[in-house]
């Protein structure tokens, strides 16, 4: 028998209800509670991920939960500095970072990043409100141990979550990891190290972490090997073997874990919608990692 569009829009129709459904026993779950999502990698770089992400963060403040953003700039940064005839080098998944290129990364976080997802928030539906850790001292910085090989980069000490928790009852914060200690020297923060410090301090229920693979993969090269599922000492115990980019996330999650949040996730930002199927979804994409 054929298939007549009636027919078709009815089975789309279905398959929204179904999708509705089985989204439903996380909506209560997860109803009032506050994730933190650290944005990052293509999804701030494609305008069609920029929009989906936004509209997706909008969703979740409509069902009731209380996201909190927290983003770096990585890849603007990067294209300003090699405009500008600037050396990029990372260490360890961590910018090098001497005071011109802070200088470089607060104009680009804050004037151009941060901006844009605050706009994008507010056209979608949620007011939101951006802010960087120097913003009512929101994050109490040090330099990091290994400060004489990457620079300015900064270690949070302190959150205030005040600051945060003042915001948030009525606006969606929108954190850049930048930050200045008490003497006036500013630092440029890792973005996944800001967002597990976040997490940890607010007692998030879930902290989430986009990036450009599918998660942690136990053979860097092998999407095969992607780990769907780990907990947190098993983490931990990786830590010692790991580099690159995937450290810092993972150092994050465990953050985040032991400050209290029931699950760390990182996912893949290249994905449309993949905050949403994360959350929302019984299979779930990325790599989940638990206490």
């Amino acid at each position: 028998m054929k298939q007549t569009p009636a027919d078709t829009r009815h089975a789309a129709a279905l398959q929204g209800v179904a999708t509705l459904m089985e989204a439903l026993p996380y909506i209560r779950e997860f109803h009032g509670r506050t994730v933190v999502i650290k944005f990052g990698g293509a999804a701030m770089r494609e305008e069609t991920l920029r929009d989906s992400f936004a509209r997706d963060v909008v969703l979740l403040k409509y069902v009731g939960l209380n996201p909190v953003i927290v983003h770096g700039g990585g890849p603007d940064i990067t294209s300003y500095m090699e405009r500008l005839g600037m050396e990029v080098k990372f260490i360890d998944g961590l910018r090098v970072s001497d005071r011109e290129t802070v200088e470089i990364a607060k104009m680009v976080l804050l004037g151009k990043v941060n901006s844009d997802i605050v706009q994008r928030l507010n056209r979608f539906g949620q007011p939101a409100v951006g802010l960087s850790g120097e913003d009512g001292r929101l994050f109490e910085v040090r330099p990091v141990e290994n400060a004489a090989t990457v620079g300015f980069v900064g270690e949070i000490d302190r959150v205030n979550v005040g600051v945060i928790n003042h915001i948030a009852s009525d606006f969606i914060p929108v954190i850049a990891s930048v930050a200045a200690d008490r003497v006036g020297n500013s630092y440029n923060i890792n973005a996944d190290e800001a967002a597990g410090k976040v997490a940890a301090a607010l007692g998030a229920y879930k902290a989430l972490f986009l990036t450009d693979v599918e998660g942690w993969r136990e053979i860097p090269d092998d999407p095969e090997s992607l780990i769907s599922l780990a907990g947190v000492d098993e983490v931990e115990r990786g830590l010692a073997s790991i580099s690159g980019g995937m450290r810092p996330k993972l150092s994050a999650c465990v953050e985040a874990i032991r400050g209290g949040s029931q699950s760390a996730h990182i996912i893949d930002g290249r994905v449309e919608h993949s905050l949403l199927i994360e959350l929302f979804t019984d299979a779930g994409i990325g790599t989940k990692v638990t206490p």
